[in-house]
């Protein structure tokens, strides 16, 4: 008889200082992710680049039987509602309870913070083991991002994150925890799990794996395995979520117990020794733009901006104006900047017509001190239902769908508007706009990170500029309540009284 694997997906990012929550509607949608399915529909996301699309694929070359039961994902955001929460996890635990499988994989981000719970991934987590009892492997994938809680440590069997950020490795992960799960459906498989927890916070922008230390550190991970120990994961964590276990954390598991707390070990003193290369220097929206035009005078390619603190993939709403005020103050020409979150705006752009001006208070609605609605009169040069499919590495093959969208003119400037959110992580993003990036002198990316798998290899630099958003860039800015005494609240801070 096949094996038979209970395969289900849950992801949300949770920045408990952001401004709107995420209710079911947003995981139907999926707002950048795929959009909710059920049953045998789950199994048509193997081509997609997500875990659940490499352990599907793993899972049918290894001729197991597959009984998928939900995948849902939604845009980071402030917290899970209960309802979202208990709806969605309710099915995959009763889906569980009915029993018919010989273990669980759970393609999971790992920091999900519901309005009922801290610890979304370990509630839910626990539930499962609750139904299962001791014997039935349970494992889970988890983003890069995860805030790692002892919970989800204690409840899962084996759990594996991603090792790239931007995160192209998303289907390999899924693949890694299939192996993973094959080692523990052997009779007498036993592993042993080892984990440290870091004693500092750690920047988003600083973790992005093409650049070092984060470069240098999944190698030294990479290179740690083998000779007994089977899997080494490191997440940074996602550092806007106020509690206890935000933070970054260490783990391994491996036959060789002694191997595996020797590699966990090493990597922990690697982190240590290396702290101060882990933070990051950020530009005003002023420098990043007067930076961007002096570069791009000579260039043949665009200068790429980050407007790390409005990010949608870290809990912004996408719509604050301090990057479109500091392209305009400095008279900046050739320039896009996307995607915008503002639904009215797109109606009124559609109200008027392509080829007409219209007048608008654009975006600066999320209640951000500093930030306020953009009062102007813009051209309407296009208009998009936008709809594309994502074609750079980040979630290859998924189709996107953002609702309609408008492509405005101000100046020497190009404006994106969504209806729906989504991070400016692929280009087609622009292009379902009418926007070509690669003939702009200056790019302005709705993003932190994730941008740098579609847009690195066409800038001709990266700049990352610090406007003000929701998604405050410096964990040390941020108003914790909750964070234990003497965590650092960044890289070489001073520790949290």
């Amino acid at each position: 008889m096949a094996t038979r694997i209970l395969l289900a997906g849950f992801q949300h990012e949770t920045n408990t200082f952001a401004p709107t929550k995420a209710a079911y509607a947003n995981f139907e949608r999926g707002e950048g992710f795929p959009a909710m399915v059920r049953g045998g529909d789950v199994l048509a996301l193997r081509e997609v680049n997500i875990p659940a699309g490499g352990f599907i694929r793993a899972a049918e070359a290894n001729g197991w039987e597959l009984q998928p039961v939900i995948w849902a994902g939604a845009s980071p955001s402030a917290h899970v509602t209960q309802d979202a929460y208990e709806r969605i996890a309710g099915e995959i635990v009763d889906a569980a309870r009915a029993g018919g499988f010989d273990a669980v994989y759970l393609d999971l981000h790992g920091a999900m913070v519901a309005e009922h719970t801290d610890d979304g991934e370990g509630t839910l987590l626990a539930r499962l083991r609750e139904v299962l009892g001791a014997r039935i492997p349970l494992v889970a994938s988890l983003d890069l991002h995860a805030n790692v809680t002892q919970l989800m440590l204690d409840s899962a069997d084996a759990l594996v994150a991603y090792r790239t950020y931007p995160h192209v490795d998303m289907d390999e992960t899924g693949a890694r925890a299939a192996a993973l799960l094959g080692g523990l459906l052997e009779p007498g498989a036993r592993l042993h799990r080892v984990s440290r927890r870091l004693p500092f916070l750690i920047p988003i922008n600083g973790m992005c794996t093409m650049l070092e230390p984060s470069k240098g550190m999944y190698a030294a991970l990479a290179a740690e395995e083998g000779a007994g120990v089977a899997s080494l994961s490191f997440a940074p964590g996602f550092p806007a979520a106020d509690f206890a276990e935000c933070g970054p954390v260490i783990w391994g598991y491996g036959e060789d117990a002694a191997a595996t707390q020797a590699a966990v070990q090493s990597l922990y003193d690697k982190m240590l020794a290396e702290e101060a290369a882990w933070e990051v220097p950020f530009l005003s929206p002023d420098e990043a733009v007067r930076e961007a035009m002096r570069l791009a005078r000579d260039a043949d390619a665009p200068v790429v901006i980050a407007d790390t603190q409005d990010n949608p993939g870290a809990g912004g709403d996408s719509n604050t104006m301090g990057m479109l005020r500091a392209l305009l103050r400095n008279g900046a020409s050739e320039a896009a900047i996307g995607l915008i979150w503002d639904p009215a705006a797109v109606a009124a752009a559609r109200s008027a017509g392509e080829g007409n001006s219209v007048e608008l208070a654009l975006g600066g609605v999320s209640g951000v001190p500093g930030d306020e609605p953009l009062r102007a009169r813009f051209e309407v040069l296009k208009l998009s239902d936008g709809v594309c499919r994502y074609d750079g590495p980040m979630m290859n093959g998924m189709m996107a769908d953002v609702g309609p969208v408008a492509l405005l003119r101000i100046e020497g400037v190009l404006v994106a508007v969504s209806s729906g959110k989504a991070q400016m992580l692929d280009r087609n993003l622009y292009r379902v706009a009418g926007v070509t990036p690669e003939a702009m002198k200056i790019l302005v990316n709705k993003s932190s990170v994730h941008f740098r798998a579609d847009f690195q290899h066409i800038a001709h630099a990266v700049l990352v500029a610090k406007a003000p958003g929701p998604m405050t860039a410096d964990p040390a800015d941020l108003p914790w309540t909750r964070l234990p005494r003497g965590l650092r609240l960044k890289p070489m801070g001073a520790p949290r009284r």
